[in-house]
């Protein structure tokens, strides 16, 4: 893929082509977005990622991680978004980081230890 062929995220369509676990690509995807409601072993968790932040209809898939599934319901930046990530191998297992439209925000990480950082959450999944 061509930066030419990259679009910004609100500007891809969404791709409801069904798809397992298996499927799910381990690199961010920058031509389309793929909604959680393409996946077809979703979570509950996952589908209703977005419901208390107005954002239930817009949530897409972003990419592996190690062995997590990562999933952002709202927009990049600018409202409120949550992210879940989903352990491929285990769907019960899931962590969540909030994003607050100013830029703060937190979630605890697989590590067990509460991040304020998106960064340091995202390299929490990396760990472990």
């Amino acid at each position: 893929m061509t930066s030419a062929d990259r679009l910004r995220y609100d500007q891809r369509p969404d791709d409801h082509t069904p798809r397992h676990t298996e499927d799910l690509p381990a690199t961010p995807v920058r031509d389309r977005n793929i909604p959680a409601t393409a996946w077809l072993e979703a979570p509950a968790s996952l589908l209703q990622l977005g419901d208390d932040i107005g954002q239930s209809h817009d949530i897409t898939y972003k990419r592996r991680i190690g062995p997590w599934l990562l999933w952002r319901a709202g927009p990049a930046t600018g409202a409120e978004a949550r992210y879940l990530a989903v352990r491929a191998d285990d769907l019960a297992c899931g962590h969540t980081f909030r994003l607050f439209a100013d830029g703060t925000g937190g979630g605890v990480g697989p590590d067990g230890k509460e991040h304020t950082r998106f960064r340091a959450w995202k390299e929490s999944l990396k760990a472990g």
